[in-house]
């Protein structure tokens, strides 16, 4: 098994154990989409840029006001959340969730997946 299909592994894995998750997907920190499971209307490389700008500005925002190292970007909207969690050097997880998600339970789902993403890069 190669690790792209290793990491698309962990995403669906993800997916399932976390019912509130619609969709994630793993994006290095220059925008590039390593690994997917998002649903077909969405278009890849577009996420993959956007998040990588929230990315860089979370970053900045964090040093500016000066809360240390970014660990996670949350974006609230009226139908539900993105959540963004740093996995490893250079890339981080992206979750897109029901409005319903008890973000407790995804932000521990999202750690473990992005611990077993680490191993893999």
């Amino acid at each position: 098994m190669s690790r792209i299909d290793d990491l698309n592994r962990i995403l669906r894995s993800l997916q399932t154990e976390s019912p509130d998750i619609r969709a994630s997907a793993l994006i290095s920190e220059d925008g590039l989409m390593i690994a997917s499971a998002l649903p077909q209307h969405i278009d890849e490389m577009r996420v993959a840029g956007m998040s990588a700008t929230l990315l860089s500005l979370g970053t900045r925002a964090s040093r500016e006001l000066s809360l240390g190292g970014l660990e996670q970007t949350l974006i609230r909207g009226s139908d539900g959340y993105a959540v963004m969690l740093t996995s490893g050097k250079g890339s981080m997880l992206l979750a897109i969730t029901t409005k319903q998600a008890k973000l407790g339970l995804i932000f521990l789902d999202m750690s473990r997946a992005a611990k077993e993403i680490e191993r893999i890069l």
